[in-house]
């Protein structure tokens, strides 16, 4: 009797830990399944907010400055879609690296110009200046080239407090082409802003390429 009772117990014991067992493996494939979708839920909102803001952007920003440079081609000028008011666009005047201002020119096109009407332009001092306060897309590019036989260093251009551009320069003996893109997107009240040179020593025989070198912003809001 009493071993029929000690092998009751030890089969209730069994059973119950196979009934333990089976409802810790479904309470864990419960979790997995519940985190898998909460994941997939999120990244399906971050992607939906992502796209809604692009489309936001993209329909409160002007068209980028190939614009300009296809216009001044063909002597055509921009569509009336285009807001011309809203943009500056400026190519470089001078070749020379120097710890100086850069030399900037504004771009004639057909009966235009490539300074909008919301723009101040000041040509002897070479700064630019956005007339409404507004969010700002603010961009520089910059081409050099090596003349002979020309050291490696950084060059720096610094627009105000806004905006800082690094190109590195490798050390070359021919015209290798250098090319940099810097921009950012930030708050304007009346700044005018000049971009500001920095040359270190050894770079002497780099030049800057008028064409292709730009400085230009735009109003995103």
């Amino acid at each position: 009797m009493g071993q029929q009772i000690k092998e009751m117990d030890i089969e209730s014991l069994q059973t119950s830990g196979r009934r333990r067992g089976s409802c810790l493996d479904v309470f864990l494939v419960g979790s997995i399944i519940f985190l898998f979708v909460t994941v997939a839920a999120a990244a399906a909102g971050g992607v939906m907010v992502v796209m809604e803001l692009r489309s936001e952007l993209q329909s409160k920003c002007p068209r980028p400055p190939v614009e300009f440079e296809t216009s001044k081609r063909s002597g055509n000028t921009p569509d009336p879609a285009y807001k011309m008011q809203n943009f500056a666009y400026l190519e470089a005047s001078s070749s020379m690296l120097k710890n100086s201002t850069m030399h900037w020119a504004a771009v004639n096109y057909g009966t235009g110009r490539s300074v909008g009407s919301k723009f101040l332009f000041n040509e002897e001092q070479h700064w630019l200046k956005a007339e409404q306060e507004g969010t700002y897309f603010i961009y520089i590019e910059l081409n050099l080239t090596c003349t002979y036989d020309c050291n490696a260093g950084i060059l720096r251009v610094k627009v105000g407090d806004k905006l800082t551009c690094e190109v590195e320069l490798p050390a070359v003996a021919d015209s290798t082409p250098v090319s940099k893109k810097c921009w950012t997107v930030s708050q304007l009240n009346g700044q005018k802003l000049l971009p500001e040179m920095i040359v270190p020593k050894g770079l002497e025989n780099w030049k800057l390429e008028l064409s292709g070198s730009k400085f230009g912003m735009f109003l995103v809001d």
